[in-house]
């Protein structure tokens, strides 16, 4: 008995892979019960995702599991071939995958792979989220999310940048926030990686309502959504109450001259375009 198996396959995220697997056996002809089974995660005892039955050379080897349906089978078990195919790849299919060969009948004989397949996942960035939200200290910054693997690098560009940056990573997502934005203008956060690059943007501005309390306007707009109306609330007339839903500039005065403070968020990403969702307004006094 053997068993010819890669040591490592590499699929996309979204797109499908071939897990190869070619069996020999000591046996001249086999006409029986022939059973095809792969596994994740260990040999012999890993969860099986995938199990076929032929019963003779004439039938077509029936599929008894097939995880998600996921998982068909693209080889020939009567010629020794249990090659499969894994659809719709996503993060949890980065695995250890065995392919396992039964015969039953006069021949009671099996055979499994020892050190299977090492799956893994590659994927072009994709921008998941761009914001504008404020510092402990009524500082706005800018905060941008993506995902890709290898995991891409984060780049803000933009009118006058902070030098002012934080970095975190968990898994294939990676954040980047721009500190301290003091310019009215376009933001644009983009991640690049071996397999491409996405980008997203905010637009960034200022204005006072009559009282003088500054507005901070979030709008965040999926991309190839329609104009949306932008619903703004201003504070009547009377003095500005601190709350912790207030977004306040420190040291302006009533008399300062006004300008429109908007915010507007788009994302543009390539080659997998952002999935549309929900539009959301918030107007902060």
């Amino acid at each position: 008995w053997s068993i010819q198996v890669p040591s490592d396959a590499t699929g996309e995220i979204g797109k499908a892979v071939v897990l190869p697997c070619t069996f020999t056996h000591p046996h001249k002809a086999y006409d029986q019960t022939l059973t095809t089974i792969w596994r994740i995660k260990e040999p012999y005892s890993g969860m099986v995702v995938f199990k076929c039955v032929t019963h003779s050379s004439s039938d077509l080897c029936k599929t008894t599991v097939s995880y998600k349906n996921k998982y068909k089978l693209i080889g020939n078990p009567r010629h020794n071939n249990l090659s499969i195919k894994v659809d719709n790849l996503t993060w949890s299919d980065s695995n250890r995958y065995f392919c396992r060969v039964e015969f039953s009948g006069d021949f009671h004989d099996k055979y499994e792979s020892r050190t299977g397949i090492k799956l893994h996942l590659t994927a072009a960035p994709r921008i998941i989220n761009i914001t504008i939200g404020s510092n402990e200290d009524h500082t706005f910054k800018a905060q941008c999310t993506a995902e890709g693997e290898p995991l891409p690098s984060l780049t803000w560009t933009g009118p006058l940048l902070s030098n002012a940056t934080s970095v975190t990573s968990v898994n294939h997502q990676i954040t980047k926030e721009l500190h301290y934005l003091t310019h009215d203008g376009k933001y644009t956060c983009t991640a690049v990686n071996s397999h491409g690059k996405a980008e997203g943007a905010v637009y960034f501005y200022k204005f006072k309502g009559a009282s003088g309390s500054w507005i901070l306007i979030l709008m965040f707009v999926a991309l190839g959504s329609k104009v949306l109306v932008l619903l703004m609330g201003l504070e009547r007339e009377g003095k500005v109450r601190d709350s912790p839903k207030s977004v306040a500039v420190p040291g302006k005065s009533p008399k300062s001259q006004a300008r429109p403070v908007s915010l507007l968020s788009k994302v543009m990403s390539q080659p997998h375009p952002r999935s549309p969702g929900l539009a959301d307004t918030v107007c902060v006094p």
